[in-house]
C-alpha cells in the first residue's frame, strides 16, 4: 500500500441514509462529524476533495412519488434536501477549521453558491472541498446520476461510494448469507448483471467517461483514507476484467 495519495481529485458520493445511522431519519451529530474529520484528513493529504450527498434521510422523491406525488415536485423536494444535508456537512468541517463551499444545481444565493463548473474546479484547485447540493437540478435524476455528472465535469480521478456494505455484491449480503463479493467489475459487467452498485445511468455516464468508481463500507472509520492510499478494499468497477 502506497504511503501518499494515489489520487489527486476524487468525488465521494455519500447515501442521505447514512446520515441517520440507526434511525430511520434525520441528522446524527456523531456521524456527520465522523465524516467531516475523515474528508478533512484526506483534504489535509493534498487530495482536492468534492462531495454529493444524497437526501433520502429526509425526503425521496421516488418515495413521494409511489405514494401519489407528482414524480417532479417529488423530485424537486428532494433535491432540497441534499442541500440540508450538504449545509449540514459544510458546518461540521469548518468546526475542524477545514474550508469548504456547497455549490447548488438549484439557485439559493442565500445560502449556497450557484453551481458553475470552472468556479468549483477553482475551489478544490484552492483547497477548498466542495459539497454539491440539490443533483442535477432536474428531476427525473438520482443523486448517483448528478454524482457521476460532476465527476465528469471537473474530471474527477475517481468516484467513491461510500455505503453501509463492503463492496458490490452478486446478491443482497443483508438478505442471503452466500452472497459473494466481487472484488472487481467492469461497467458493462454492472450493467448486464443489473448489480445496482449505482443506478444504470450513472454507471453508463460513468463508462462513457472512463471515471473508476469504488464501491466501500463508509461506516467503517478510516476508510476513506484507506482507499485514497490505494489499499484493497471494497470493489472497483472500471474498463478491466473481473475477478471475485
Amino acid at each position: 500500500m502506497s504511503k501518499t495519495p494515489i489520487y489527486k481529485r476524487v468525488l465521494l458520493k455519500v447515501s442521505g441514509e447514512m446520515l441517520a445511522g440507526d434511525t430511520t431519519s434525520g441528522i446524527q451529530p456523531e456521524i456527520i462529524s465522523r465524516f467531516a474529520r475523515e474528508i478533512s484528513e484526506v483534504r489535509d493529504m493534498g487530495v482536492e476533495t468534492a462531495v454529493v450527498i444524497g437526501g433520502g434521510n429526509i425526503f425521496r422523491g421516488l418515495a413521494g412519488a409511489s405514494r401519489g406525488m407528482d414524480r417532479a415536485h417529488a423530485d424537486y423536494m428532494g433535491m432540497l434536501a441534499t442541500v440540508i444535508n450538504a449545509l449540514a456537512l459544510q458546518d461540521a468541517l469548518e468546526r475542524l477549521g477545514c474550508f469548504s463551499r456547497v455549490m447548488s444545481a438549484i439557485e439559493m444565493h442565500q445560502v449556497a453558491e450557484p453551481y458553475i463548473r470552472r468556479r468549483a474546479v477553482r475551489h478544490l484547485q484552492k483547497g477548498r472541498v466542495v459539497l454539491f447540493g440539490a443533483g442535477t437540478g432536474n428531476p427525473y435524476f438520482s443523486t448517483d446520476t448528478g454524482a457521476a455528472l460532476r465527476a465528469a465535469e471537473i474530471h474527477a480521478d475517481i468516484i467513491l461510494k461510500g455505503t453501509k456494505v463492503d463492496g458490490i455484491y452478486n446478491k443482497d449480503p443483508m438478505k442471503h448469507d452466500d452472497a459473494v463479493r466481487y472484488d472487481a467489475l467492469t461497467y458493462k459487467e454492472v450493467l448486464q448483471r443489473d448489480l445496482r452498485a449505482m443506478d444504470s445511468t450513472a454507471t453508463s455516464l460513468c463508462m462513457e467517461n472512463s471515471i473508476p468508481i469504488i464501491v466501500f463500507n463508509l461506516n467503517v472509520p478510516g476508510n476513506i483514507r484507506r482507499v485514497i492510499l490505494g489499499e484493497s478494499i471494497g470493489t472497483l468497477v472500471t474498463t478491466t476484467d473481473s475477478k471475485s
